[in-house]
């Protein structure tokens, strides 16, 4: 009986021996796997803390603690597995060994073979977190009760967390998600990237860039006789809400309806052709906008501009903003507009339309004016496929109904008849000025709108008549 007890306690010691390595490391797995899910929700400071208590109780599980008489071997296949480790931990008096585990969750927690040998002769019921006590790993992860060094539980004890936390950053950052495992941005922060990255192009999801010469039309159903809804003008921008590779479903500004897929550029080629076309616009949020002629308050207001009209940015500074203004360059405060970049948009039919009681010849006027819409500016130039300036567009739109006018805007206000803002109809001339010098003309189109030949940039284009304050109003057309 006693050679077979023996035999057995032989045997027992074997499979200990053996299994214990993979019930580690099963358990050492399975506690990993625990505490990472607890990364992700407490942060790194708490995870660590949460995995080292996972696993301190790992190594207890089959050490051999029930084998009394087995202590000394247990002890010793502890030694063997930590030496090959490179752990560099200290034994107290109590046959209790510390492997200087800490927050780090390795498989070095304090072991609690040779109990029967020491003062405490618990089993470390405790699992060696009372330090003075035990002269198990302290909380700073690096001194015994004794005040020994054991760095072994802060160059050793992280080396397998840091090598995972290295292979899982590898992994997330191709995708861009890296930073998020890391856990170290706040609310503010993350509302932040989120707007970074929704405004990367431009406030759209899925761009598209109108590819004519002139007008893409827009319509109410995908189909070359459905209803025109809109135009999306030349390098317009829109959203694509969606597409059969014929007909896009696509948004912009006030429009939304459907466009021919061979016009529109989408993907990387109209986020390309965006990066050329888009430019800074001054959105005005104040009700009068004082429009000056140098950046600083004793300057000359040349005009005011009403809120929500929009100028283009020539220069951003702190506290003055140069914007264009038709074909000149002028300031406003920064206190009082606020800096967007921005792709053209969509004109709406109602923009290009007419109500009723306005004259033949005038509506052709208007309709004929709008045909140029997109083409250049050029200054001392009269041509509407090649370049005009404000005047020159004016003369020769005028110039097919039978007008002749001069070339010039100033000159220009001096015929017809003089009229107010509120009895302007499609047709009549607006004039602009700093001050009240004339510099600048425009066609009412009705709608509260003109048509104007404004910059360089813009070429010809459509504005809100009130965009400047207008300085004087004449009527050419006597119907």
């Amino acid at each position: 009986m006693i050679k077979m007890k023996r035999k057995e306690l032989c045997y027992l010691l074997i499979c200990v021996m053996l299994c214990r390595p993979l019930l580690v490391f099963a358990t050492g797995d399975q506690t990993k796997a625990s505490a990472q899910t607890e990364v992700q929700e407490a942060g790194r400071s708490g995870a660590d803390s949460t995995l080292g208590g996972l696993t301190a109780g790992a190594e207890l599980v089959g050490s051999g603690a029930d084998l009394g008489d087995l202590g000394a071997a247990g002890d010793a296949q502890d030694k063997e597995e930590n030496d090959s480790a490179g752990s560099e931990g200290s034994s107290d008096g109590n046959g209790l060994t510390d492997q200087g585990s800490g927050a780090n969750g390795n498989d070095n927690a304090s072991k609690g073979q040779g109990s029967g040998s020491g003062e405490d002769g618990n089993g470390l019921t405790d699992q060696g977190n009372d330090a003075a006590e035990n002269g198990s790993a302290s909380a700073d992860q690096g001194n015994d009760a004794d005040g020994n060094d054991n760095g072994s539980a802060e160059e050793n004890g992280t080396q397998e967390n840091d090598e995972e936390s290295e292979s899982l950053q590898d992994i997330l950052k191709p995708i861009g998600a890296s930073s998020i495992v890391e856990a170290r941005k706040t609310v503010e922060e993350y509302a932040q990237a989120y707007e970074d990255a929704k405004n990367a192009n431009w406030g759209y999801t899925n761009l598209g860039i109108a590819n004519v010469d002139n007008n893409l039309n827009i319509r109410a159903v995908p189909a070359e006789d459905g209803k025109l809804v809109g135009k999306l003008p030349k390098n317009a921008a829109c959203e694509v809400i969606d597409s059969d590779g014929v007909w896009a479903h696509i948004k912009s500004g006030k429009v939304e309806g459907y466009v021919s897929c061979e016009f529109l550029l989408t993907g990387l080629q109209a986020k390309w052709k965006a990066e050329e076309l888009v430019s800074a616009i001054a959105t005005v949020t104040t009700d009068a906008l004082k429009v000056r002629a140098e950046a600083n308050t004793e300057s000359e207001v040349i005009t005011l501009v009403p809120n929500g009209e929009e100028l283009e940015v020539a220069e951003a500074g702190d506290e003055w903003i140069k914007v264009y203004l038709d074909d000149e360059e002028v300031f406003v405060s920064a206190e009082y507009v606020r800096v967007d970049a921005k792709l053209e948009t969509a004109i709406t039919m109602t923009e290009l339309l007419y109500g009723q009681g306005v004259s033949d010849v005038r509506v052709d006027l208007c309709q004929y004016a709008k045909e140029f819409l997109g083409n250049p500016y050029v200054w001392g130039g009269t041509s509407l496929t090649n370049g005009a300036d404000c005047s020159g567009y004016v003369l020769s739109i005028f110039k097919k109904y039978g007008v002749s006018l001069p070339h010039s805007s100033r000159a220009q206000a001096n015929c017809g008849t003089t009229i107010t803002l509120s009895e302007a109809r499609p047709g009549d001339l607006i004039f602009y000025g700093n001050g009240q010098n004339i510099n600048h003309v425009a066609i009412y189109i009705g709608g509260g709108q003109v048509i104007h030949a404004s910059n360089p940039r813009t070429g010809i284009r459509i504005s809100n008549a009130t965009y400047r304050s207008p300085v004087k109003v004449v009527r050419i057309l006597q119907d």
